[in-house]
């Protein structure tokens, strides 16, 4: 085994807990710029995505891409500008948006003859083109999606969690009737939370928002909700029924097989490079970030150690060799060949940018026939036979992934609490963060008491017995319609 003394590299600061809210903060910028995520631009509010930042989404969207396909999905693209009459042709939608709206009034030297909002979701846009499209029920169900970026001006932001400009995809669907377009909100819902726990490796609570938290023209949110290490929530993806409000908004209609003319009914749903931000969260501890190998840029890197030429030689033999066979496996792999770095900075590089293996290759190893191979999520080190490692390497990163899911599931279960009175609710948040069980009455009076607080329901969950409440409300003590969940979130 070699035995390299593990020199200084960039080690990141400790995570922190709920109750040290600026540290926590701090330790999640100093993740995203040291591990060369992304970095601040010259534009307030906005970011720069570096290439290894950029590959972990690549490798999401990739991922994603090919499982909404696989439902029969097809991408296209719609402009970044939208006309502002079309949202006016939706009074709920636009209300919603107003104060996060880029507007153009210009282009070209003049003003333009109708302002241009900078587009902070497509519902509006697309819709106007269905009008268009749409004509007779053998035209449904119409299922696009387009990976795109949106403009939502925020006043506070942070790099992935909230930023006025995001990438991120967004599917809108046209469908014959209600129950149509329901089951297609709830399959999405389904696909976006297999992806997040087998891609992510978050576990997620699945629910519905409340009225208040719904998104704006809705008739009904679903939602994923993940437990972050810090003690807050973080709302990981959205599949909203939007009902016949946009098509009647924008006059579309179909021929049904009856001979009536018909509103159809439709979905919106998305994901973002918050997702980027749930994984750093989520899993990200004192050294810096753990990814999950589903999504990791490189899921394996090479350090060789060599001491002279001739030992050099030696391992860029036997380095090359070991990369073929794993690019053959289908293995993400990358050899780290910066000479002007010791082996000990190397380590702490790559398990600061949350590699989930590292294999060691040294001329001691190589006289007999093996690797060490260290874990990224425990630290451990095994020695790995060179003839076996298509197929250990493989196995190593599947357990990899399973270990990174049921440490954050079990954090999630040890910080899920139960609260029967508004203030054990309060005093939980406060002191510990977590997600809190607690009877709702449903009243929207109730809710604004919680959000008091510095908290919200985030979800009703869909999981029944879940959802059943056990006692009366925590805020008034009248009866108890569902049992929710509350946290602070991001």
């Amino acid at each position: 085994m070699s035995n390299i003394e593990q020199q200084a590299g960039p080690v990141a600061p400790e995570i922190n807990t709920a109750s040290d809210e600026e540290e926590a903060a701090s330790w999640y910028t100093d993740i995203v710029l040291r591990a060369e995520l992304a970095d601040y631009s010259p534009v307030r509010g906005c970011m720069v995505v570096r290439p290894y930042g950029y590959a972990i989404w690549e490798n999401i969207q990739g991922r994603l891409d090919r499982a909404l396909k696989a439902t029969g999905h097809e991408n296209a693209y719609f402009p970044i500008f939208i006309p502002y009459s079309f949202l006016q042709r939706e009074k709920e939608h636009v209300e919603g948006f107003s104060p996060e709206l880029a507007i153009t009034t210009h282009g070209g030297g003049e003003k333009l003859a109708e302002e241009l909002v900078v587009r902070p979701t497509s519902e509006t846009m697309i819709w106007a083109m269905y009008a268009k499209w749409i004509q007779s029920y053998r035209d449904l169900p119409l299922l696009l999606n387009q990976w795109c970026n949106v403009v939502r001006w925020e006043k506070r932001t942070r790099p992935f969690l909230r930023t006025m400009e995001f990438l991120w995809q967004e599917g809108h669907t046209a469908h014959i009737d209600e129950a149509d377009a329901e089951r297609e909100a709830r399959l999405i819902l389904d696909l976006y939370a297999d992806f997040v726990r087998d891609a992510l490796a978050i576990p997620v609570v699945v629910g519905r928002k409340t009225d208040l938290e719904k998104f704006a023209g809705a008739n009904v949110t679903y939602a994923l909700e993940g437990l972050m290490r810090d003690g807050k929530a973080l709302q990981l993806g959205t599949s909203h029924y939007l009902g016949d409000s946009f098509a009647k908004a924008f006059d579309v209609t179909f021929l049904d097989r009856d001979g009536q003319r018909k509103h159809p009914h439709s979905t919106s749903w998305g994901v973002s490079w918050r997702l980027i931000g749930g994984v750093i969260l989520a899993h990200g501890e004192k050294k810096g970030l753990v990814l999950p190998p589903a999504v990791a840029p490189h899921q394996v890197v090479i350090v060789p150690i060599a001491r002279n030429d001739s030992q050099r030689e030696l391992v860029s033999r036997a380095v090359e060799g070991i990369l073929a066979k794993l690019s053959d496996v289908g293995v993400r792999a990358k050899a780290d060949w910066r000479d002007q770095l010791t082996p000990g900075y190397k380590f702490n590089d790559w398990e600061m940018r949350g590699v989930p293996l590292r294999l060691e290759v040294g001329p001691r190893d190589l006289a007999k026939d093996q690797v060490v191979a260290a874990r990224r999520d425990t630290g451990a080190k095994e020695t790995l036979a060179q003839a076996d490692l298509t197929i250990t390497v493989p196995a190593l990163l599947a357990s990899i992934q399973q270990s990174i899911y049921d440490k954050a599931l079990a954090y999630r279960e040890a910080n899920t609490f139960e609260a029967e009175s508004l203030a054990s609710m309060a005093a939980i948040i406060d002191q510990s963060g977590g997600f809190v069980r607690a009877n709702w009455c449903g009243g929207a009076k109730c809710e604004e008491e919680i959000t008091r607080h510095r908290a919200s329901i985030r979800c009703i969950p869909l999981d029944e017995e879940d959802a059943r409440p056990t006692g009366p409300c925590a805020v008034c003590g009248e009866k108890g319609v569902h049992r929710v969940y509350v946290a602070k979130a991001y």
